[in-house]
């Protein structure tokens, strides 16, 4: 595969079955960390026929000519990407993406690895190629199982396993450079030992290679760090701009129902008044009926806090523009202590989210929204019910997932419900079972909630 001659004191080559085991478990590690879509039966049949695929590769590329050994690189590659898209479900961007990495990973360990083998041989170094004795295997596993290990720990906060990986067009890209640029420069001196870049002795070849390779990694597990961050600054700023929005739309809704009470307080003494003046009975009826859609309009609800009751008047006006009941048994006063942006973005995106859901349902009887909010024991309880249509996405985690096609611009009113339950030490859970989706917030009642 090598050109060897030229190098002093060359060492023998990394066994193939040992490249094919450390191909194979870069995959097993990014396939554990990243989003697994696939079904779980269809991820194992995959990973469990990977490892034969690889070393089927590997020793297929030794039996071929010197020229081979690009494109044997370039097959070995392949398989791997097959065994991510797979076994990972992911699209072919994302697996083209992390299949770079994990490609990167292997070529570093297993340098490590037989960097470290052939120092601790010194002289007794094995035939090119070829597994010496138990020791060997000793050696493998822990240098494997510890680097590894370490690689795990390291990605497994560097990519979120509850949210899909979208790499940009330009990020995969870049991504394959650093990838072709580091195999390239960490094999040169196998190539050729007349380049400024290349060495001439075995021990520091493998030392260049190494080293070279630990580079290209850690330049991939900063960008893939700076990405995550990226996409936190933005989520942030999305879930920011909701709760401004929903802050905004309570301010807007308060100023809507006052304006519309004192409408309806002097509609009420205006037909007072026609009625004395006019007397006819079908008259009498009309303006009736013309009081009760008044008084209708003009009933707020009365839950003992003022951010609360504009919430839930406004929102139950759009329940009735929508052909939805929505009950409300709410005591108010248990959120004494919580700001009124807080108080309008959760009741705001709990409700909106149920109201989304409830208004794709055709039959009119199960167009039903249920809230309370009340007490038990040192726990502030808010729940919100509904009926919904259709299976719901959830992530590896549980978490629910929004069904629209713009994740990038959705998918935050769970988040921010979560984001403040969190605020006040308390927690968001959600249950759907029988088409029934319950909504449930518990906040510790001495965790500045109420005064």
């Amino acid at each position: 595969m090598h050109d060897i001659n030229s190098i002093t004191n060359a060492l023998p080559d990394i066994p193939r079955l040992y490249t094919a085991i450390c191909e194979w478990l870069a995959c097993l590690v990014y396939v554990t960390v990243i989003d697994r879509r696939a079904p779980r039966t269809r991820s194992i049949a995959v990973i469990a026929a990977g490892l034969p695929a690889m070393i089927a590769i590997q020793y297929f590329d030794g039996v071929m000519p010197m020229w081979f050994w690009i494109f044997g690189m370039i097959l070995a590659f392949s398989v791997m990407y097959l065994i991510v898209l797979f076994a990972a479900g992911t699209g072919k961007r994302e697996g083209l993406y992390v299949t770079a990495r994990a490609f990167v990973l292997a070529e570093l360990v297993a340098s490590l690895h037989w960097q470290i083998t052939t120092f601790l041989m010194r002289g007794n170094a094995p035939r090119y190629g070829s597994v010496r004795d138990v020791a060997d295997i000793v050696t493998l596993c822990v240098i494997y199982g510890s680097c590894f290990a370490l690689a795990w720990l390291l990605e497994r906060n560097n990519f979120s396993r509850t949210e899909p990986l979208e790499p940009t067009r330009s990020t995969t890209i870049a991504t394959i450079a650093i990838t072709v640029v580091t195999f390239a420069m960490s094999n040169l001196s196998f190539v050729s030992t007349n380049t400024p870049f290349s060495g001439s002795v075995g021990q520091e070849v493998f030392y260049i290679r190494t080293l070279v390779d630990f580079c290209g990694f850690a330049i991939l597990y900063a960008q893939q760090e700076q990405a995550r961050r990226a996409a936190a600054n933005a989520e942030l700023a999305s879930i920011n701009a909701q709760l401004r929005s929903q802050h905004q739309e309570y301010l807007q809704s308060k100023e809507n129902l006052e304006s519309l009470g004192r409408i309806a307080h002097d509609l009420k003494h205006q037909i007072t008044a026609l009625r004395a003046e006019v007397d006819p009975e079908h008259v009498a009826q009309g303006f009736e009926q013309l009081e009760h859609s008044v008084q209708q309009y003009s009933v707020q609800q009365q839950t003992g806090n003022p951010v609360l009751d504009v919430i839930l008047t406004s929102k139950s006006r759009v329940c009735v523009d929508h052909g939805i009941t929505f009950t409300a048994v709410a005591d108010g006063k248990l959120l004494t202590g919580m700001s009124s942006m807080d108080i309008a973005t959760l009741f705001g995106n709990a409700i909106d989210n149920a109201i989304e859901a409830t208004s794709r349902i055709k039959d009119p009887q199960q167009r039903l929204i249920k809230l309370a909010l009340f007490s038990r024991q040192q726990f502030i309880v808010i729940r919100v019910e509904n009926h919904y249509e259709g299976d719901l996405r959830t992530d590896a985690t549980g978490n629910l997932q929004t069904s629209k096609r713009d994740r990038a611009s959705h998918g935050f009113g769970v988040k921010s419900i979560r984001h403040i339950a969190e605020q006040y030490n308390g927690e968001m859970s959600i249950t759907a079972k029988d088409h029934w989706f319950t909504l449930t917030v518990l906040l510790p009642r001495d965790a500045n909630v109420t005064a």
